[in-house]
């Protein structure tokens, strides 16, 4: 059996390693055997390259132990019931930090009335962690309005475009060709030249 820590962060700013000495602390109750899986990625996001090599390596009976449900999965119920139906047909325990009743196993109709809760319980709290979030873009957005900002994007760099409508021009270059000269990407070379 192989404990495997998923810890998760959004972006690159946060530390997603935070949590991650405490669940290597926490994880010797179960076995010496670990894994670290870390990534830098969105929750809402199913499809995660750190959580789905976690999936691919796992084997029945492991363990995936996050440090709270919000970690794993801030996504929509239906990607949500997704997300674990792939852990339950990995055999993988889904053990919780911050939850107590997904710390021990236990046998005969307490074991399962235990299951039962506790599956309710990660559930609950994967709603509320995307309800959440949902909740906090709305808040920013509407401060955002509120405030009369408006974002404007980014502004087009016209030295650049200049170059590209000359080199255009001359008819003696491929768009792959001006791109690499001005040091832009095929699509703006498209764009500014619009054909």
């Amino acid at each position: 059996m192989t404990v495997r820590i998923y810890v998760r962060a959004s972006t690159k700013d946060q530390d997603a390693k935070r949590a991650l000495a405490d669940l290597i602390s926490f994880s010797k109750s179960y076995d010496d055997s670990y894994a670290e899986y870390i990534e830098h990625f969105s929750g809402t996001k199913l499809n995660r390259p750190a959580l789905t090599l976690l999936l691919n390596e796992a084997e029945e009976g492991d363990i995936l132990l996050v440090e709270s449900v919000d970690r794993l999965s801030r996504l929509s119920q239906d990607d949500f019931a997704i997300l674990k139906q792939r852990i339950k047909d990995k055999g993988l325990r889904l053990v919780v930090a911050d939850l107590p009743t997904t710390h021990t196993v236990n046998d005969g109709m307490t074991g399962e009335i235990l299951t039962v809760i506790n599956h309710m319980l990660i559930d609950l709290l994967a709603t509320m962690a995307k309800l959440d979030n949902d909740k906090r873009r709305e808040r920013i957005k509407q401060g955002l309005a509120n405030s009369g900002y408006k974002p404007t994007g980014k502004k087009a760099n016209l030295s650049k475009h200049n170059r590209i409508r000359e080199l255009g021009s001359q008819n003696n270059m491929t768009k792959d060709e001006i791109a690499k000269a001005v040091g832009v990407g095929v699509a703006t070379v498209y764009r500014v030249l619009k054909y």
